[in-house]
C-alpha cells in the first residue's frame, strides 16, 4: 500500500474551495439554531420548546428526504446547491426581522414563536436538499483515489463550522444582542454563496435522467438496505444520537443548572465539536479503516458514557470535560461512516443514499432533541440526559452482540482499491 498522504484532497485548489464554502453554510446554520434556541428558552422558559425546535426542522427533512435524493441525482449539483443557499439566506433575514426588538416587543410572545416555528420548518425543507447536494458535489471535485482523504477533511470542516458557530453565538448573544447576532448569520450565508460561484459547473453522472421517481425511489432505498455495511453503520448512529441528543437541552444546564450564562452556553455547546474536530484531525494521519466495525461499536459505547457523565456532573469544567469526549468519539463514529459512504456508493446514486443518511443520521438530530425535550419534561432534565445515555450503552451491546458481521467490519481492502486508482 502506498504511503498515505494526508493533504492529498487539499493539493486541488477547487476542493479548497469547496471546503471554505462549506465552512461558511455550517458556521452560518450552527451559529443561528443556537441563537434561536437561546431565543426560544428566554421567551418560554420551557424545556419542550426545544423541542419543538428539533421537531419542525425534522418533519420536512424526513419527508422530503427521499424526493430531494432523486432530485439530485436527477439535477447539476452547483447550481442545485446554489438554489439551497439562497433560500437559507432568505430564511436567516427572516429570522433576523423576527428577532428585532420592536417586533418582539410589538407582538404576542406566541406570535413570534409561531414565526419562528415556521422559518425554522422551511430550513428543514432546504436541509432535505442541501445534504444530499454537498455530498454529491464533493465526488464531483476529487479523484476517486483521494475520497477517503476528501471526506476526513470535509468532515473536519463541518466540524470547524459546529465548533465555531456556538462559540461565537454565546458571545455574540452577550456583545451584540440575538437580532445583530442573526445579522451575521446573516452575511455568512451571502459569503457561501459568492464562494460557490468561484467552483465550475459539474456533469451529471446518472445515465437514467428522466427515470420515473418512483422507480428511483425505489432503486435507492433498496441498494441501502441491500447493503449490510452501509445500512448497519447508519442504523447504530441512528439510535445512538437519537437517544444520546443531550446537546438539546444545554440552554437548561447553562441557565438553570450550572449557571453560566450565555458564554459558559458557547463552551458547552462547542465542547462536542472540539473534541470530535480533533479526532478527524489526527484521523487524517492515523487511519480508523482496520476493525472499522470494532472501532465504530466502541467509540459510540463511549459516547454513551460520557452522556450520562454530563447529564449528572454539577461542576462546570467536568461536564465540558465530558461534553469534549463525547465529541471525540462522536468524531471517530463520523470518519468511519462517511467513509463507508464514499467508498461503497455509486456515483450515479450519491444523491439518494445521501438522503437516506439524513433520514437515519441527520434527522434523528432533531428526534432527538425532541425525544430529549419530551423527556425532560416528563422526568426531569438530569433524568432524561442519563436515560438516553444508558439506552445508547444498551444498544450498543445489543448490536455487538447480534451482529457479529459488523463488528468484524473492515475497510483496509476497500481503501487500498481506491488509492490504486488512477
Amino acid at each position: 500500500m502506498k504511503k498515505k498522504d494526508p493533504y492529498a484532497a487539499l493539493r486541488y485548489k477547487e476542493f479548497n474551495t469547496f471546503l471554505l464554502m462549506r465552512f461558511a453554510i455550517v458556521f452560518a446554520w450552527s451559529m443561528q439554531f443556537i441563537i434561536i434556541e437561546w431565543q426560544v428558552y428566554s421567551l418560554t422558559k420551557n424545556p419542550l420548546s426545544l423541542g419543538i425546535i428539533g421537531l419542525m426542522e425534522v418533519i420536512p427533512a424526513i419527508s422530503m428526504a427521499l424526493f430531494a435524493g432523486h432530485i439530485v441525482d436527477q439535477k447539476e449539483k452547483k447550481g442545485l446547491l446554489l438554489k439551497c443557499i439562497l433560500a437559507f439566506s432568505v430564511i436567516s433575514f427572516g429570522l433576523f426581522l423576527l428577532t428585532w426588538p420592536r417586533m418582539v416587543g410589538g407582538f404576542e410572545t406566541k406570535t413570534i414563536l409561531y414565526g419562528i416555528y415556521f422559518l425554522v420548518f422551511l430550513g428543514g425543507l432546504v436541509r432535505a436538499f442541501l445534504g444530499p447536494t454537498i455530498f454529491s458535489l464533493l465526488a464531483l471535485i476529487v479523484p476517486k483515489k483521494v475520497y477517503p482523504n476528501a471526506a476526513t477533511w470535509s468532515s473536519s470542516v463541518w466540524q470547524i463550522g459546529a465548533v465555531a458557530g456556538p462559540s461565537v453565538a454565546g458571545f455574540s448573544i452577550t456583545w451584540l444582542g440575538v437580532h445583530w447576532s442573526m445579522c451575521f448569520v446573516f452575511g455568512c450565508s451571502l459569503l457561501a454563496l459568492i464562494l460557490l460561484t468561484q467552483i465550475e459547473t459539474k456533469p451529471i453522472l446518472n445515465p437514467k435522467i428522466g427515470e420515473p421517481i418512483m422507480e428511483s425511489l425505489k432503486e435507492g432505498v433498496k441498494f441501502v438496505f441491500t447493503n449490510k455495511t452501509i445500512f448497519g453503520a447508519l442504523t447504530l448512529d441512528m439510535v445512538a444520537v437519537l437517544f444520546g441528543g443531550a446537546v438539546a437541552l444545554l440552554p437548561i444546564f447553562a441557565q438553570d443548572i450550572l449557571k453560566v450564562g450565555p458564554e459558559g452556553f458557547g463552551v458547552l455547546r462547542a465542547a462536542p465539536a472540539v473534541g470530535a474536530l480533533l479526532t478527524m484531525f489526527i484521523s487524517a494521519y492515523v487511519p480508523l479503516y482496520k476493525n472499522a466495525g470494532k472501532k465504530l461499536l466502541m467509540a459510540i459505547f463511549a459516547f454513551g458514557v460520557c452522556i450520562i457523565v454530563f447529564g449528572i456532573s454539577t461542576i462546570f469544567w467536568l461536564s465540558v470535560l465530558a461534553l469534549f469526549l463525547s465529541g471525540v468519539a462522536d468524531g471517530i463514529s463520523v470518519v468511519i461512516r462517511q467513509t463507508i459512504l464514499q467508498l461503497k456508493t455509486p456515483d450515479q446514486m450519491r444523491g439518494r443514499v445521501a438522503a437516506v443518511n439524513s433520514i437515519f443520521v441527520g434527522s434523528s438530530n432533531e428526534l432527538g432533541a425532541f425525544e430529549s425535550g419530551l423527556t425532560a419534561k416528563l422526568m426531569g432534565t438530569v433524568s432524561a440526559v442519563v436515560f438516553g445515555g444508558t439506552m445508547t450503552l444498551i444498544i450498543v451491546l445489543f448490536t455487538g452482540a447480534k451482529l457479529p458481521s459488523f463488528r468484524n467490519l473492515d475497510l483496509q481492502k476497500d481503501l487500498e482499491e481506491h488509492e490504486n486508482q488512477e
